[in-house]
């Protein structure tokens, strides 16, 4: 699970456009043979769970799925996380947002942290492009600058089939700001809680299928009870904090096989 990320200039380069517009983009954080696999996981678990939309494959279905725990846990992945919250690292969610051809629906504007039970909100979201990401087959966009933002409610939205339900008031977004974060599949984009955030209809031929990853320091507090994906990930525990789940174990014929899965029997 290591590989080389980046140069430090680079990632210093990325550190300094978070800080100043809320997100930042990686090119190629995992290698074409992972992205792969992801693939095939998601077709997995659409098969596997086949009355939900591709876009609501989420947290709920991953305590007991060891290649997706092993996912979320790679090293190249921690150590962007790294970056922005330093080396004690939880998961606290992770959901794979699938839009099919012609009929995936968006995700509306939205600020992540209005709707999580964290104390303090120190979280960092990576969007991991498990297909390409291009603006004809709703990539993710982001409003710059936008983190300087307190966390405001979301509204319910009945008249929009979207993957939320919910969006910020539109009176706060200025959709000429919007930029859209085109990435070739195995890249990341990076946010802030408080970054407002979306993504179009994909009315394209092209599927776009993308991994969040909600990455928080070990000191942040889950306080919803009984939290059903937290897993310590890299460095130390804070006691009395949270309780992190064991290391799903690997069961062939019951899980997808994936590299390195003896390893986790």
């Amino acid at each position: 699970m290591t590989g080389t990320l980046a140069t430090q200039p680079s990632l210093q380069e990325a550190k300094r456009q978070y800080d100043r517009d809320g997100y930042a983009l990686f090119e190629k954080a995992i290698n074409d043979e992972l992205v792969q696999e992801a693939k095939q996981h998601v077709a997995w678990l659409m098969q596997k769970y086949p009355d939900l939309r591709p876009e609501q494959l989420g947290h709920t279905l991953m305590p007991y799925d060891p290649f997706w725990v092993r996912l979320i846990s790679d090293d190249r992945l921690l150590d962007i996380a790294e970056l922005f919250i330093g080396s004690n690292i939880a998961l606290f969610a992770s959901h794979y947002i699938c839009k099919p051809p012609y009929d995936g629906q968006p995700v509306l504007w939205h600020q992540d942290g209005s709707y999580w039970p964290l104390e303090p909100m120190q979280v960092v979201t990576l969007w991991l492009a498990v297909d390409d990401a291009l603006p004809e087959n709703g990539c993710l966009r982001v409003i710059p600058g936008s983190q300087q933002m307190d966390l405001q409610a979301m509204h319910k939205r009945p008249d929009v089939k979207s993957v939320l339900g919910s969006a910020i008031d539109s009176a706060l977004v200025d959709e000429s700001k919007a930029t859209d974060c085109v990435l070739k599949a195995g890249g990341v984009e990076v946010h802030h809680p408080n970054t407002i955030h979306g993504s179009e209809a994909n009315n394209s031929p092209l599927r776009r299928c993308g991994l969040t990853i909600r990455y928080i320091p070990t000191r942040t507090r889950i306080t919803a009870k009984g939290w059903p994906c937290a897993f310590l990930l890299r460095g130390e525990a804070v006691p009395g904090i949270n309780e992190y789940l064991p290391r799903p174990r690997y069961r062939a014929g019951e899980h997808i096989p994936f590299r390195g899965c003896e390893d986790w029997k």
